[in-house]
């Protein structure tokens, strides 16, 4: 799945532009959008594949604005995000019965830190999970308690944030610091100064709280995931791994000759495994959300 036909955000000050552009690709209704999912799943319909693409390509641009305090260029951050909304594509199973924004959400969100990991020095080396964390959750943290301006943040501050985040006031403050200056969210995309970003992309959410919650349970949703997958023994994680986790999945009947079994059986473990993951990341993000609930 090539992203040679899309459009491509060369730089921030053609934002304007490119929202227009793709603001032309239609939503598509979920009789759609389940129709071409299942074209191109079972019939490798690139057509039907580039249409859910280009259909979604303003909820990556949505995302990548929430990154633009990183330092990197747009274009880069856009470009990224949409890789992770090709492997999102590429991925989707209609059947399961949720929309394709749900599930791209992550594998856009994905691409992009990765992306932001890979480009940060600062991060690269020594990184902590803390470090992590924080690294992708301070400017939110900060938002919650209306501590959006430039500098150093007040000790209380800190030491709010750093409750929040569980992890020590020091490490918010050297990180706050090499935050320093994000960009704002609301500047504007033309520039004459008419309109900020937001006017420009469809946004499904009713408000900032709802848009942070949304974020905090992806978060959640990508560590639970992780920590779900030991749930699985020995086969069954090789099985849900080599068919749902990586970008070409093993055929049954090379899993069959693997392990001995028919193709059926090797269904059936797919089958089972997916729904202990399910099971397990459900129970994960609920205690998540239960240790990072206000007291």
């Amino acid at each position: 799945m090539a992203s040679a036909a899309l459009p491509v955000l060369a730089a921030e000050s053609g934002l304007s532009r490119y929202l227009d552009e793709i603001r032309r690709f239609p939503m598509l209704q979920p009789e759609q959008e389940y129709m071409l999912a299942k074209r191109w799943r079972e019939h490798g319909d690139r057509d039907a594949a580039h249409q859910l693409v280009t259909s979604h390509l303003r909820l990556v641009a949505k995302i990548a604005m929430g990154y633009r305090g990183y330092g990197l260029p747009l274009g880069e951050v856009v470009s990224e995000g949409n890789i992770g909304l090709m492997q999102a594509v590429k991925r989707f199973e209609p059947e399961k019965g949720f929309r394709l924004a749900t599930y791209a959400m992550w594998w856009i969100r994905a691409s992009i830190q990765e992306y932001i990991l890979r480009s940060w020095s600062l991060v690269k080396m020594g990184t902590t999970a803390n470090q992590k964390k924080l690294f992708f959750n301070l400017r939110k943290a900060k938002s919650q308690i209306s501590a959006l301006d430039e500098g150093d943040l007040r000790p209380d501050q800190v030491q709010s944030i750093a409750k929040s985040l569980g992890v020590q006031a020091q490490e918010v403050v050297e990180m706050n610091r090499r935050l320093g200056g994000d960009a704002s969210l609301n500047a504007p995309v033309r520039e004459d100064g008419d309109g900020e970003w937001q006017d420009w992309l469809v946004d499904e959410t009713s408000n900032q709280e709802a848009r942070l919650a949304e974020s905090e349970e992806s978060s959640n949703r990508t560590t639970a995931l992780r920590q779900a997958l030991n749930v699985l023994n020995d086969r069954e994680r090789r099985i849900f791994e080599a068919r749902r986790l990586v970008d070409d999945p093993i055929t049954l009947e090379e899993l069959s000759d693997e392990f001995g079994v028919s193709r059926e059986r090797v269904r059936q473990i797919e089958v089972r495994a997916f729904e202990k993951v399910q099971a397990a990341v459900r129970s994960g993000v609920a205690r998540l959300e239960a240790v990072h609930a206000p007291a």
